[in-house]
């Protein structure tokens, strides 16, 4: 390779990735020729890293996924890790994991963890069904949501709050519930999150990018510029709105077909825009909680995976992270992607994501700008760009401090 060439392979043909490359000087070429920077589909990256496949890459290449992402990205396989998670921390004494109990609507009471309760109750179908209706029967007045494993953009969900209705799809779909009966496909089913916090009287959640170049140590940044998609109809809880799911799902995917969605803003807000909101209606202290607490979600979720992870040095991933907040202010964590939508849907969304990619690829290259497995994994501040140092545990160790970045020191637990 000439010294200073860099070539990029692509499998999506997307402008925003292709002219930041280019205006690198970056030269495309095929997933067989030489490549040093690879933008691949999960299940291309999978391959390559097969066993079957054979194929061993250089020091000079990279790719941006790691080849076990889906254990945060799998609904079922995300809950079992931060299980887990919760678990080891129990077993070992770790205060993190400290339980508490909390009284539910109904008034009745239930244990939860402290700092580790980020995820609704889940359970995953068929094999956790036993327990899915023990725990149904305590609060039968609950509405609970379904999410197929594997699928994305809001793809087969459903609300349910009848035991009636859940069996009824499972005769109908051909799925059965019986947990010694292996299915064809894995749901989730969650306690739905139904007193989200509102804005205009319409449920939205939040999507936050975060760039992992390492689970081991665990090295995380968070993009300034996420943004809450909304509905676009008002929420509206009564049992005849459960299945209208421009009311309850903000998936743009879903969203965009709806007949009062609009092109100009894309039924979307800026993160910054949401602060300066939340600020004025509840104050700065307890927005600044919020933010701190989505940061701690974010952390504690990569913390639980990291373990299981194969930490390839080739490798990084930008996740997309879907988090809703309820009326107490309380973020949720709903579910991670390992291949954000690119799709620009409006102009200040395809500028937003030219700059994802452009200050991505700023933070994985090394300084000379070629890609290079071996080098630290430090970015500079100016490499940085818009991005925010969420925990480098490399940098904790050495005990660097201040991290740089921002004011996360207090993610170090």
């Amino acid at each position: 390779m000439d010294k200073g060439r860099v070539t990029y392979c692509t499998d999506l043909e997307k402008s925003v990735i292709i002219s930041n490359f280019e205006r690198r000087g970056w030269i495309q070429v095929g997933p067989d020729d030489e490549w040093n920077f690879y933008w691949s589909f999960t299940q291309n990256c999978r391959n390559i890293f097969s066993i079957e496949n054979g194929y061993r890459m250089s020091d000079n290449q990279i790719i941006n996924h790691f080849p076990n992402h889906y254990e945060l990205s799998r609904k079922d396989l995300l809950v079992k890790n931060i299980k887990r998670y919760r678990k080891e921390l129990e077993r070992e004494g770790n205060p993190l994991s400290e339980k508490t109990e909390i009284m539910l609507p109904n008034g009745q009471a239930v244990t939860r963890y402290l700092h580790l309760d980020f995820i609704p109750v889940t359970y995953v179908l068929p094999a956790d069904y036993n327990m899915f209706v023990e725990e149904y029967r305590k609060s039968p007045q609950s509405t609970w949501i379904m999410k197929p494993c594997g699928k994305s953009q809001g793809a087969g969900i459903f609300l349910i709050n009848k035991l009636s209705k859940l069996k009824k799809w499972s005769r109908e779909a051909k799925t059965p519930l019986h947990p010694q009966i292996s299915s064809k496909e894995s749901y989730v089913i969650s306690r739905y999150i139904d007193n989200p916090l509102l804005i205009g009287g319409k449920k939205f959640d939040l999507r936050l990018y975060v760039l992992v170049t390492s689970f081991r140590p665990l090295k995380a940044y968070l993009f300034q510029h996420g943004f809450c998609r909304f509905c676009t109809v008002k929420y509206d809880t009564s049992v005849t709105e459960l299945d209208n799911m421009y009311v309850h799902l903000t998936n743009v995917s879903v969203q965009k077909h709806g007949g009062d969605y609009n092109n100009l803003h894309g039924g979307k807000m800026s993160i910054q825009n949401f602060r300066l909101y939340l600020e004025g209606t509840r104050g700065r202290s307890v927005t600044e909680k919020l933010f701190a607490d989505m940061h701690w979600l974010i952390v504690h979720s990569l913390k639980a995976v990291a373990p299981v992870m194969a930490n390839d040095r080739h490798c990084f991933e930008c996740y997309g992270y879907d988090i809703i907040i309820d009326k107490t202010l309380k973020p949720w964590l709903v579910e991670v992607n390992a291949s954000p939508s690119l799709q620009s849907t409006t102009h200040n969304d395809r500028i937003l994501k030219y700059k994802l990619i452009d200050n991505i690829v700023s933070v994985v290259v090394p300084p000379d700008g070629i890609p290079d497995a071996r080098w630290n994994k430090i970015p500079s501040n100016e490499a940085l760009g818009d991005f925010d140092v969420l925990i480098d545990e490399e940098l904790i160790e050495k005990d660097e401090a201040p991290l740089r970045g921002n004011k996360f020191n207090r993610y170090r637990s």
